[in-house]
C-alpha cells in the first residue's frame, strides 16, 4: 500500500512538473512571438541624406549611357552612388542623374574635376551641366509602379511654415489629383529652396492640378515667393 501511494505521489509530481514546464514553454514562446511581432511592426527611422543632381543634354542617349556606366568606378571612388537616371519628356536627350553623396567635399571635387569635364565631352554632352546639391528630408524608397515624374522647385519664406501648409493639404489630396509623394528636398546652398518630386498616376489630373487656382492659393498661404519651375521626366533606371 505504501509503495502504491509513493508511486501515485511521484506520478503526480511528474505530471505537475511536466505541466509547469509546458506552461513555462508556452509563456516563453508567446513572449518570443510577441517580441518578434513588435520588432517586425516597428518602422525603420528615416535618416536624411544628401544627393547631387546633374542635368544636361547629350547628342545620343544610348552612346552617353554606355560611357556613363563605364565611368562608375570614378563616381564610387568619390563616394557617389547612382540612385536614378531620367530623361526629360519633351526632350529625351536631356538627362538627369541623381547620385547619393557619402562625402560632400569629395562630390564637389568630382564635379569640378577636369576628368569629369573631359569624360562628358567624349560622351557627347552638349550643354553646360546644371548641378545642385540637396538634403533629402523625406523619401519614399518603395518600388514605384509609375515611372513618370514631376519635380516642382520653388523658394519659400520659411520652410517650417511652408511644410505645415503642405502637410495640411495632405497626401490623399495630392493622390486624388494623380500625384504620388516620392521625395522632398532642400538646397544645401539655400534651405528655403524646395524641390518636391511626385510620381504621376494620372497625367491629365496632375497637369490640371498644377494650374488649379486652389493650389495657387495654398502656395501663397504657405509663403512661396518664387515662380515654380516644373520639370516632367521619366525614370529609365
Amino acid at each position: 500500500m505504501k509503495t502504491t501511494f509513493t508511486m501515485i505521489a511521484l506520478l503526480a509530481m511528474f505530471s505537475f512538473t511536466s505541466c509547469k514546464k509546458e506552461s513555462d514553454k508556452e509563456v516563453t514562446t508567446e513572449a518570443t512571438v510577441t517580441d518578434t511581432i513588435a520588432v517586425a511592426d516597428e518602422a525603420p527611422v528615416f535618416e536624411p541624406f544628401q544627393v547631387m543632381a546633374v542635368s544636361h543634354t547629350v547628342k545620343d542617349f544610348d552612346t552617353w549611357k554606355k560611357g556613363f556606366d563605364a565611368h562608375e568606378s570614378a563616381r564610387t571612388a568619390s563616394g557617389l552612388t547612382k540612385m536614378a537616371v531620367s530623361r526629360d519628356m519633351e526632350n529625351p536627350n536631356k538627362v538627369s542623374i541623381f547620385l547619393k553623396i557619402a562625402d560632400l567635399q569629395k562630390a564637389k571635387d568630382f564635379a569640378a574635376s577636369p576628368n569629369l569635364k573631359e569624360t562628358m565631352q567624349k560622351l557627347g554632352v552638349t550643354s553646360k551641366p546644371e548641378i545642385i546639391y540637396v538634403d533629402i528630408v523625406r523619401f519614399e524608397d518603395t518600388p514605384a509602379e509609375y515611372k513618370d515624374r514631376i519635380r516642382v522647385a520653388h523658394e519659400v519664406k520659411d520652410f517650417d511654415t511652408w511644410l505645415k501648409v503642405y502637410d495640411t493639404e495632405g497626401k490623399e489630396t495630392r493622390l486624388a489629383n494623380g500625384l504620388i509623394d516620392r521625395a522632398l528636398s532642400r538646397s544645401l546652398d539655400n534651405p528655403n529652396m524646395i524641390f518636391i518630386t511626385f510620381a504621376i498616376s494620372d497625367m491629365a489630373k496632375a497637369k490640371a492640378r498644377l494650374t488649379d487656382p486652389a493650389l495657387k492659393k495654398i502656395m501663397t498661404d504657405a509663403g512661396v515667393i518664387s515662380k515654380p519651375v516644373v520639370d516632367f521626366y521619366t525614370v529609365v533606371e
